[in-house]
């Protein structure tokens, strides 16, 4: 059986979507097979409920919010039922939850893919691309998701089981000759094809991006006699049967890949110059304006991309086209050859182009462009930019004018704006930046959107170019018109005669309720306008999420959200608590007004407690989501308060207390390492802190330890002997469990010609603002930035030993102190005197490493898995980094007995297998990484600078 959830905290994680709405279901139901989706509607059916089917949640028009059941297949029905091959490719089996990038991540063992490749690929679900036609990157080429449906297996609204497959004319007359429900379904819409036929030629568009929703153009074709109920089902967004599996065609890959960046001052002269691009017939030109461009360069999809996109200064760039050439290596070069043959026509305003080949570039420039919904969210000024006319689709000839008088109504309106999309059919994304908690800016949602809807279909084009129609299904009669729209209502009437398969969307039945308005919907802004101040300010990034839901990624190796790969609950995500999160202040600023709280204020408090209490704070979500939805800093606010007013776990003193404890444990670790052996302790570790384990002691000792940095030496030091001294910032965990490191790097260092001092571990106050104990983080905040200021003033070199904590002095100091001191990674350091010492590197090492880095590393230094790389080449040793998730420690997560089976949960998904590999021998960067993995593996693997140790000064191990 599968989960039924009808908490306050569960119901309003799935009451918003990627859309502008909010609107709380009645339950959320997550099915484990295709007998619970029977059981499911039948169910409903019988009660009267309305269902609503869930794929990825990234839905912009609110397709899958409802009033009444929401169906989410994401949790369960992930699962690939089947692959058969054959010459032209394979017919694969898949339940509706399977995501777009797991798919895919299959199929490429095979040499195969599934082409439309949408922005959303890694959370985007099989049954969400068919329920809105899905297309995306590459449509021109590729085509739509309908275009490789073979099969849909259905519910159907009475509860029955029934397989839509292409048939003949003559089938699905034999089929509505019966009296059942197949029956009328079949004879409805076989008489509408035929008897509307010239209507339908008439009025749906001849251009990629067609009329979505109840695609009556495709279900019937004529001249093959092919009639397939898929091809109407795809778009109609679970508005006429609930999905249990579909079958589809995969092709096979392209074997080359090229990239051509263009780059120009104006925005237009980028649109106008499609046509003369298409020439070269890529298989995509993607665009992205000034705005986008803006706003990514402060994130960190930047890295790695920024000498192709931002390395002309003086050029101001409006606009970038993303032209791409796929296939086999000769099309690719011919149509690199070709694009070349055009440059004679290039317009004036281009500034430059450039060929990309090297496939992670590529990868990385395409992640830019998938990012760009997001990225608009995080523009300043209490406005951001949403999704309400923002899909539009015009033929692409027409799209430059279409552009200019979209342009004009937006700045008539006095609006900002960012605009990206897929310029080579016509189908462009424009994000209006509007602060949905003004009551006045809410309210140009209909003027906007009735004015777009009449200038699209005055250029021949759609409101709804790609991303479905969902409540907008208001303009269906506006662009169908009354005849066709009218055989929409009869055929909604055959599926579902009692309208609850997500009611309100694109049509109702004949005599039915109205399909709800735009405007009609609660917006989400319109609650988050209630909230206080002082709550708004704290809580800014979790009002800031769009629902985007990058944090559903399917990829264990991608760090962001632990908890939610781990659980596969929505509630456990950045997205999730983010939406608790705001909740909770808009019930607490009612209660503060009213002065009396409300048991919907006490459910949804437990709730956003229980959901922050998976958080491992890894910090992936402040740089990987778009947005930055910043869930460890917002926590830490919501603890305070949340204690202010309970007794905190008894555990929380111990934690607070635990640093002073550890400088204890570093004067007799022998003693205590003893001592924590015994089954008494254990026991009252066990009952008293909650925890599992502890790691055992073993602090650096020996000669090896580098003297204790004294001040005044560092003021007596001259420039040049400054820049040669490196100051290793200790911490509390390193220090205490992993000497080794301390010893290893001082080692290196000095060897490369550095005079290495240390500082002594002091309180750095990490698990006081995890836990909220907010004035006493201040405090140590204060004082450990105002002695690295003093350390700094000297010009030496201040290195942290482990990311996790180093990070702290840049990233949550910040807040307290409104300064910050950045301490150096080892590799930058090693790198420095490696490039000074070493001008030429060791003969090659046989065998080759495997960097595995910490989350937060990742998350916030990107750039450090690489630098790790190049000091390892230059000492003759080969390294790969590889991608993992988290670990599952973080800190004592994984050592408190309520979190074992997460934190074993996420070891297993990645790193486990990583370190299992017997390709290269696996280091890593992170304490806490290291000390899971021996406490799992019973191996701890090495950190980087051991390798380079024994590699540069194995006489001093």
């Amino acid at each position: 059986m599968g989960d039924l959830e009808t908490g306050a905290g569960a119901r309003e994680v799935a009451a918003t979507d990627n859309s502008i709405y909010h609107l709380l279901p009645l339950a959320v139901a997550y099915p484990r097979s295709g007998e619970d989706i029977n059981r499911i509607v039948r169910e409903a059916a019988r009660a009267g409920v309305p269902i609503c089917a869930r794929g990825g949640n990234t839905g912009t028009n609110g397709q899958s919010l409802s009033r009444g059941l929401i169906v989410d297949f994401a949790r369960h029905m992930n699962r690939i039922i089947s692959v058969e091959s054959d010459e032209t490719g394979a017919r694969v089996r898949v339940e509706p939850g399977v995501v777009l990038d797991q798919l895919n991540a299959a199929l490429s063992e095979r040499g195969l893919f599934f082409p439309p490749m949408v922005s959303t690929a890694s959370r985007a679900t099989i049954g969400g691309m068919v329920g809105t036609d899905a297309s995306g990157k590459g449509s021109r080429r590729y085509g739509k998701t309908s275009d490789y449906v073979e099969a849909v297996e259905l519910v159907l609204s009475n509860g029955e089981d029934w397989t839509a497959e292409p048939m003949t004319a003559a089938r699905a007359e034999e089929l509505g000759a019966t009296v059942d429900m197949v029956g009328n379904i079949h004879r409805e819409v076989l008489r509408v094809v035929r008897e509307q036929a010239d209507e339908i030629a008439r009025v749906f568009p001849e251009m990629n991006r067609g009329l979505t929703g109840y695609n009556l153009q495709k279900v019937y074709e004529e001249p093959l006699d092919r009639f397939f109920l898929g091809s109407l089902l795809a778009g109609s967004e679970g508005t006429l049967a609930v999905t249990k599996a579909v079958t589809l065609r995969a092709i096979p890959k392209p074997r080359a890949k090229a990239l051509a960046v263009v780059r120009y001052s104006g925005f237009e002269t980028g649109l106008r110059d499609v046509a003369r691009l298409l020439d070269a017939d890529p298989v995509a030109i993607e665009i992205i304006d000034d705005k986008v461009i803006g706003v990514a360069q402060s994130d960190v999809v930047w890295n790695g991309i920024e000498t192709v996109l931002g390395d002309d200064p003086d050029a101001l760039t409006k606009a970038i086209s993303f032209v791409e050439f796929a296939g086999s290596a000769g099309e690719v070069e011919n149509g690199l050859a070709l694009l070349a043959g055009l440059a004679q026509a290039a317009p004036s305003e281009q500034i430059d182009i450039k060929i990309v080949r090297d496939l992670e570039t590529i990868a990385g420039l395409w992640r830019l462009r998938e990012k760009s919904v997001g990225l608009l969210a995080r523009i300043g000024g209490g406005g951001q930019g949403i999704p309400f006319v923002e899909d539009t689709a015009v033929p692409p000839e027409r799209l430059p004018e279409f552009v200019a008088r979209f342009r004009g109504t937006l700045d008539r309106y006095g609006l900002k704006y960012g605009m990206f999309g897929h310029a080579d059919v016509g189908c462009l994304h424009v994000r209006p930046f509007i602060d949905m908690k003004d009551p006045a800016q809410a309210a140009l949602i209909r003027p906007l959107s009735d004015e777009i809807a009449a200038l699209t279909k005055a250029h021949g084009g759609l409101l709804w170019g790609e991303h479905g129609r969902g409540f907008r299904g208001e303009y269906s009669p506006f662009f169908f018109g009354p005849t066709l729209y009218a055989e929409l209502q009869n055929i909604k009437r055959a599926f579902d005669p009692a309208g609850l398969l997500n009611p309100g969307k694109l049509a109702s039945p004949p005599g039915g309720d109205a399909i709800d308005r735009i405007d009609a919907i609660p917006f989400r802004g319109t609650l988050d306008a209630r909230i206080d101040e002082a709550l708004k300010q704290e809580f800014d990034r979790a009002i800031a999420c769009n629902g985007n839901g990058a944090c559903f990624s399917w990829d264990t190796h991608d760090a962001m959200c632990p908890s939610y790969k781990a659980t596969r609950d929505r509630a456990q995500s950045p997205k999730g608590r983010a939406a608790l999160l705001r909740t909770w202040a808009r019930l607490a600023s009612a209660a503060a007004r009213t002065g009396s709280t409300s048991s919907d204020l006490a459910a949804i408090e437990s709730a956003t407690a229980a959901s922050l209490a998976t958080c491992l704070s890894c910090k992936a979500c402040t740089t990987s989501c778009p947005v930055n939805v910043d869930i460890p800093t917002m926590k830490s606010r919501f603890y305070e308060r949340y204690y202010a007013r309970r007794p905190r776990p008894r555990r929380h003193g111990l934690v607070k207390r635990l640093e002073l404890l550890l400088a204890v444990g570093r004067r007799v670790p022998a003693l205590v390492n003893f001592a924590a052996g015994s089954k008494p302790v254990r026991d009252v570790i066990r009952a008293f802190g909650g925890f599992v384990d502890l790691p055992r002691f073993a602090p650096a000792a020996g000669p090896l330890v580098p003297p204790v940095v004294d001040i005044r030496y560092l003021r007596s030091l001259g420039a040049d002997e400054a820049a040669r001294t490196v100051v290793l910032i200790e911490d509390s965990f390193t220090a205490s469990f992993d000497g080794a490191v301390l010893a290893a790097a001082a080692a290196v260092l000095g060897h490369v010609g550095f005079r290495v001092l240390r500082l002594p571990p002091k309180p750095n106050g990490k698990a006081l603002h995890l836990l909220g104990m907010r004035r006493g983080f201040a405090d140590i905040a204060r004082r450990r930035v105002a002695e690295l200021e003093g350390l700094a003033a000297t010009g030496v070199n201040l290195v942290g030993l482990d990311a996790a904590t180093s990070l702290m002095f840049e990233q949550e100091y910040r807040e307290f102190t409104g300064t910050s001191v950045r301490l150096s990674g080892l590799e930058d350091i090693i790198l420095r005197g490696l490039d000074h010492f070493l001008p030429a590197a060791p003969p090659p090492f046989p065998g080759g490493f495997r960097l595995l880095s910490h989350c937060t590393e990742a998350a916030l230094r990107p750039t450090a898995a690489g630098k790790w790389k190049q000091a390892f080449a230059q000492c003759g040793l080969a390294l790969e980094p590889q991608r993992t998730g988290c670990c599952g420690m973080a800190g004592m997560f994984g050592h408190e007995a309520e979190n074992e089976a997460i934190s074993e949960r996420l070891f297993d998904l990645s790193w486990r297998p990583a370190l299992a590999k017997e390709d290269a021998v696996a280091v890593a960067t992170g304490f806490s990484c290291r000390c899971q993995s021996a406490r799992l593996t019973g191996k701890r693997p090495a950190h980087p600078i051991e390798i380079i140790r024994d590699r540069l000064c194995p006489t001093r191990i």
